[in-house]
Order: structure tokens, then C-alpha cells, then sequence
């Protein structure tokens, strides 16, 4: 019966492996020596298990350890974290391994460790009563894998960190916190917020009122808006503002909360209530409606990245479905949910306010052929979808988003940027700025529903390592007799030419010469 007798987690390159790895100490017991071949119907009850798992993997002379590395990683990628790199080395007891392999994310690694070595005690030496595989597998292992998962944004950038080399670790159990790089290297990423950005820029980002107040006292476009906190103050600044207006919560986001174009007194008392509901601190605020398409301009550094249009969400009568029908079928496709580039179109009171203006309710059969827009947003977090624009944006708006940026003081921002048509000059066309966001959703920008991808994760990596710039410390290892000593002659050098060198023996860690 295989038992573990230590456990290791290795958050870098090791003795064990050149990545993240768990290193587990292995007694396979009374199965000391054996082949898995050597186990009659291993590989098959495995295969029947975990049909992606090769069953020739099973049955060649690898030992247990070697079955239970490929066991361990299989049970991750399955839970969605694709990892590859196993192997086991004999021990210096007879039947003891160490089994090394590859994890993503720790709680995760470790768990598919602990699973892979109760499934192969259940089927190859002890049958474990009421064991039900499937069950464990899932509560286990994929689910705590999904709670931990990267966002799409941040997953973007760090598969393009690792595609470069750079090593990425996770600094928090939630998937909020991400070191990219190593020691003085080091950069953080929490979303996509980094830990370059500075930390009033991302509040004032939070704040649409005071947003406004920037981008207006430095001469950029912008509807003008004035903070609300009752009803009657909302009819009033309307009023003020002149219809028709705009109500979204002070401090909101995901376009919860927003109604647009209301054009009566009545539709702005009506609307306030749902505005109010997702405004944190209690404040609406009312804004000059304008009327255009819907841009999102993603700022990094500086640099305008890549250009979407977001168009609101929207169904297609076909003379037999009802709206609620309609967007329950919309829904049912692939791209939209997890994993694809758009989300699922919620069923809300906006909606039903959408679908009112057209004189239709969701029971109502829209005649074949008729496009009925089912929200006013366009907001892809409500179900809108997205058009490439990057390479028909004209300088004009693409220098207003830059320095709205700018002067909100974001490295990385998503613009709201509303304007008839953002490929024609400013003064032919111009537009006003509706938002700038901190921490912008980037999927829709990697998968757009029409036109070109485009790569923000790579200029969000460029930013944080500029080409050329490294991301490691490098590392010297020393084993064998007189390993302190050459250790000692090597951080000598290093330091006479000018390197901050860490060294670590047995007798401690010294930084520096201290």
C-alpha cells in the first residue's frame, strides 16, 4: 500500500524540476519493487477511469511512483490547470520514490496529489469501501481549482508571462494577487491593477463623478454630470443638464445600474430607484445623454492598445419564439460564459425597459427578422457583443482616450468613449468620454465577436518588462564536497564585479557580505 511519508512544495526551479513542483516521498509498502505491470488490470481500471490517461502509460515497467506523478498531473488538467512535467526517482530505501510534478496553483497540486495515491491504494492494493472516484475528483480537486482560478484578464497575462519565460507565482490564496518576475525584478499584478499604478488614479476611476470633473477641468470631451442622493435632485440636475440624461450609480460598475437616454422627468423618477440600488455610497449620478456608438479604448502605458465596439445585446424574431425564448437561445451559445468572449444576456429590469420602448414585454413573438435590441447598454457585461476597431480609429480619438488616461492617472485604462463615428476626425465627429476604467476586462480586445484579435496581453507585459529588461535573479548551485567553499570564491567574484550577491550555506543566509 503506497503511503507518503513528506510532502514539499517548491514555488520555483529545484532539485526536483525546472517549475513549481510538489515533491512527495513515497513507500509503496508491501508493493516495494513492483512494476505497475506487475499489478494485473492497473492500467485498464485506470483508463476506465480517466480515459484521457494513456493506457500504455500504465502498463510499461514505469514504477508506482512514475504512475502516480502522471496520475497527479492528469487530475489537474482535468480540474483546467494544464500542467506536464513528472517524474519519480528511486530512493535510498528499496519501494521508496520521490515523485516530483507540476502544479498551477498549490491547494490544487496538493489535493490531485493526495486523490492520486488514494485512487491507486482503491485499485491496486486495498479497495477503499464506498470510494466514489468521480465525487472526490470534483469536490476535491476541480472545484477548489475553479474557485482559485485566474480572472480572463489576468489568466491572459500570465499565460503570456510564462509563454516568455517569466516566472509566475501566486501570492494569496484568492486569485486576486500575482507575482510576475523574480526579487528586484518583481512586478505584481492584482487584476489589472499593477503594482505601478498609482493608487488615487484607480480611486478617482471609481468615482464617475470626480472622473468628470477631471477630464473636464483639463479640456477633454465629456457629458457633463452633476451627483445625486434623492429623486427629486436627480429631476432637478436633469433639468439643469437638459433632457434627455443618463442615471448610473457615483461608484458602480459592470453596467449595473445604468439607464440611459431618459427624456421625462417621470422615466428619471422611475429609473433612479434601480440606479440607487447598485450605488454603494447612495449617490446617482445624472448625466447629459450622448447619442453615438459605444467605444471601449484600452490604454496601456500610454499607448492606445486596442479599440472595440460594443454593441448592446440583442435577439433576432423569428415569428414563433418569444423574447424570453429568444434570449435563453442566445444564450446557448458557446461563446457565451465561461471561457468565451461573451457573457450570458441577463434577464433584468433594464431589459424590460429596453424591450418597453419598443412596445414589446418578454412574452411578447417579435415578427421574423426583426432586430430587437434587448438592453440599451452597451455593456459587454450584460450580454453586449464587440467589434474590433483598433486599426479604423483615427488619431484624433485615439489621443482624447490616451489623455484621459492620462489624466486620471492610470498605466492601464478601458475608456468609454462615445462618438458617431470614431474613424472620422474630431471635428467632423465628435464624441465625449463616459468613463474611464480601472482594472478593464481585456477578453473582449483577445476575442472580439467580429474582426481582429488583438494582443493586450502582450503590451500589459511589455509594460511591466520592457523588451530586454529581465524578470530572474540568477541562481548558482553548488553540491559536492567543498560546496561552501566554491560557494564563498563564487559570491566573491560576483560582488568584485558589482553585484548585490545573496548567499545561502549551512551555516545561513548572508546578503551582501552580512
Amino acid at each position: 500500500m503506497l503511503s507518503v511519508r513528506q510532502t514539499e512544495v517548491f514555488p520555483g526551479p529545484s532539485l526536483w524540476a525546472p517549475v513549481p513542483a510538489v515533491r512527495l516521498v513515497v513507500d509503496t509498502g508491501a508493493l516495494a519493487g513492483g512494476a505497475s505491470r506487475a499489478l494485473p488490470g492497473l492500467g485498464e481500471r485506470l483508463a476506465e477511469l480517466l480515459p484521457s490517461l494513456p493506457v500504455s502509460t500504465c502498463e510499461t515497467s514505469s514504477c508506482l511512483g512514475r504512475v502516480l506523478a502522471l496520475v497527479a498531473l492528469e487530475l489537474q488538467t482535468l480540474a483546467g490547470d494544464p500542467v506536464a512535467h513528472g517524474e519519480a526517482r528511486a530512493g535510498d530505501e528499496p519501494g521508496v520514490y520521490d515523485v516530483a510534478y507540476q502544479y498551477r496553483q498549490e491547494a490544487v497540486g496538493l489535493a490531485a496529489g493526495e486523490l492520486a495515491v488514494r485512487l491507486l491504494n482503491h485499485l491496486a492494493a486495498d479497495p477503499e469501501p464506498g470510494f466514489d472516484f468521480a465525487r472526490r475528483l470534483e469536490e476535491d480537486v476541480v472545484k477548489p481549482a475553479q474557485r482559485r482560478a485566474y480572472g480572463r484578464s489576468t489568466a491572459a497575462v500570465v499565460a503570456e508571462a510564462e509563454r516568455r519565460g517569466i516566472p509566475v507565482r501566486r501570492l494569496n490564496r484568492a486569485p486576486l494577487l500575482v507575482q510576475l518576475g523574480d526579487g528586484v525584478h518583481q512586478r505584481r499584478l492584482g487584476k489589472l491593477i499593477t503594482s505601478a499604478t498609482a493608487s488615487l488614479g484607480a480611486r478617482f476611476a471609481g468615482d464617475k463623478a470626480t472622473t468628470s470633473l477631471m477630464l473636464r477641468e483639463a479640456g477633454l470631451p465629456e457629458p457633463g454630470s452633476t451627483a445625486a442622493r434623492t429623486a427629486g435632485a436627480a429631476v432637478r440636475a436633469a433639468g439643469s443638464l437638459g433632457y434627455p440624461v443618463v442615471l448610473k450609480p457615483r461608484d458602480g460598475n459592470l453596467g449595473r445600474g445604468v439607464c440611459l437616454d431618459l427624456g421625462t422627468e417621470a422615466a428619471v423618477r422611475a429609473a433612479f430607484p434601480l440606479a440607487a440600488r447598485e450605488a454603494k455610497a447612495g449617490e446617482v449620478v445624472v448625466e447629459r445623454f450622448v447619442a453615438g456608438r459605444d467605444y471601449r479604448v484600452l490604454v496601456v502605458g500610454g499607448r492606445v492598445a486596442a479599440v472595440t465596439e460594443r454593441v448592446p445585446a440583442r435577439v433576432v424574431g423569428d415569428g414563433e419564439r418569444t423574447v424570453e425564448q429568444l434570449v435563453a437561445l442566445a444564450n446557448t451559445d458557446p461563446r457565451r460564459g465561461p471561457g468565451g468572449g461573451l457573457e450570458r444576456i441577463s434577464v433584468n429590469p433594464q431589459m424590460t425597459e429596453a424591450l418597453a420602448r419598443q412596445g414589446l414585454a418578454l412574452a411578447d413573438v417579435p415578427a421574423a427578422g426583426r432586430v430587437v435590441p434587448v438592453k440599451l447598454a452597451a455593456n459587454m457585461h450584460q450580454g453586449g457583443t464587440s467589434i474590433d476597431r483598433t486599426d479604423e480609429t483615427h488619431p484624433d480619438h485615439a489621443e482624447v482616450a490616451r489623455q484621459a488616461a492620462l489624466v486620471v492617472g492610470l498605466d492601464i485604462a478601458g475608456v468609454d468613449y462615445v462618438v458617431p463615428d470614431i474613424a472620422r476626425p474630431a471635428r467632423e465627429a465628435p464624441g465625449a468620454i463616459v468613463e474611464v476604467n480601472s482594472d478593464p476586462d481585456v477578453v473582449f480586445h483577445l476575442y472580439p465577436a467580429e474582426g481582429r484579435p488583438r494582443d493586450v496581453a502582450g503590451a500589459i507585459v511589455d509594460l511591466l518588462f520592457p523588451p530586454g529588461s529581465p524578470s530572474r535573479v540568477p541562481l548558482v548551485a553548488v553540491v559536492g564536497p567543498g560546496a561552501a567553499a566554491a560557494g564563498r570564491a563564487i559570491a566573491g567574484v560576483l560582488a568584485a564585479a558589482g553585484h548585490a550577491v545573496g548567499l545561502a550555506t549551512a551555516a545561513g543566509l548572508e546578503v551582501g557580505g552580512a
